[in-house]
């Protein structure tokens, strides 16, 4: 960590030499939409920042429990304050090449990055770019990125909620590999296909010789309607079992501008039934497919210049447990309802404080409470984000 953090400081000290620093994390409520495509206003090194630090009090799970729902990745630690993310991000941008190197830490890292080597558990972006045409925006890029699948981001100011939606939670937040991307000129469409290395991991699953591959298909009508299609096509699980996974994530985000605007979200996923084994030399396929979805709106009210109130409705079907187990002997599967309500104020205009309370409604007992399990759980979450 010693070393990552001198990295960070050495990168620190290098851009601001080079170049004049501009805010491109600068919080704007109005056009802050998931995976519209942002044209940088200045060529060159920047160097930007964002930490977002929180508190929150589950009031169902036991005083002494630390941590959230195991479906959770955000937002984790129970009853105390801690830094949900903060990152530092150098970035280049040329004519025809472009670069990003952003180094984090908190609790995001911590949860979504547990699988991976140590090396690389602290990069939030590291990809080089180059545009293949003069005359068109058509770009390869390589790397690790953040993911272009679902309207929600690890960067809770970029979002409409203050913690994430359980579709986001249990689907990709960061992808590595290689991507093609192409923007039209009158700028309402973007295409990109990508080869990766899997479903949310840098280094390869063991046992999975792969590539995935993901897609996503944008269409901006105009400023109010965003229109998304993105899929991954590949496999989370060993060769042996061949349980190839086929996902999509569709989403509108309607009047993002206005005073009352809407997200729709739906996620549907399958992966085959696994090969099992019937003898000792003999193996059969399971035959058929295991299939999870999760339908969400979101709404949120401008209240002011400076703040929104904002509420969810999710719901998350996960029968036979391909993504989300339950955690509970005898209970095989996932299937919770979620509602949220909250609150959020500009203090100034980089800096965001927000307020939510949630609540979990399972169809069965799966969260801990201080009397043994419960069918639903209530929590409430604060926090101070700020972009510089």
């Amino acid at each position: 960590m010693k070393s990552i953090l001198t990295t960070a400081s050495l990168l620190a000290v290098t851009l601001n030499t080079f170049a004049q620093v501009s805010d491109t994390t600068r919080f704007d409520f109005i056009d802050s939409v998931r995976g519209v495509p942002i044209t940088p206003t200045t060529s060159g090194f920047t160097l930007t920042g964002y930490v977002e630090a929180y508190y929150t009090h589950d009031f169902t799970a036991p005083k002494t429990n630390q941590e959230r729902p195991g479906f959770l990745y955000n937002h984790k630690r129970n009853r105390e304050v801690n830094v949900n993310l903060a990152f530092l991000k150098g970035a280049y941008v040329g004519e025809r090449v472009r670069g990003n190197l952003a180094i984090q830490v908190g609790n995001y890292a911590q949860y979504n990055y547990a699988s991976e080597q140590d090396l690389v558990k602290n990069i939030f972006e590291a990809n080089a770019g180059v545009k293949l045409s003069k005359n068109t925006d058509l770009w390869l890029d390589a790397g690790i990125f953040t993911s272009h699948i679902g309207f929600e981001s690890a960067i809770s100011k970029d979002c409409w909620t203050l913690t994430r939606s359980i579709l986001a939670e249990n689907s990709p937040y960061y992808l590595s590999g290689a991507k093609l991307t192409y923007n039209t000129s009158n700028g309402k469409w973007t295409v990109l296909g990508m080869v990766t290395n899997g479903w949310q991991r840098v280094k390869k699953l063991d046992g999975y010789s792969g590539p995935s591959f993901t897609t996503q298909v944008q269409y901006r009508p105009s400023s109010n309607l965003t229109l998304n299609w993105s899929s991954f096509i590949g496999a989370d699980r060993p060769d042996s079992l061949q349980q190839g996974r086929f996902f999509n994530n569709f989403y509108a985000i309607v009047n993002p501008q206005g005073r009352f605007g809407v997200i729709l979200g739906f996620d549907v996923g399958s992966d085959r039934k696994p090969v099992v084994r019937a003898g000792s030399d003999q193996r059969v396929d399971g035959g058929g497919n295991y299939v999870w979805y999760s339908p969400v709106v979101i709404a949120r009210y401008k209240t002011s210049d400076k703040s929104y109130i904002n509420g969810r409705v999710e719901y998350y079907d996960d029968k036979r447990a391909v993504i989300i187990a339950a955690g509970v002997p005898g209970i095989p599967g996932f299937q919770t309802t979620g509602y949220s309500l909250g609150y959020d104020y500009a203090v100034l205009p980089n800096a965001l404080f927000r307020v939510e309370g949630k609540v979990y409604n399972s169809k069965e007992p799966i969260f801990e409470a201080k009397n043994g399990l419960s069918r639903t759980n209530t929590s409430l979450t604060t926090s101070l984000a700020i972009s510089f």
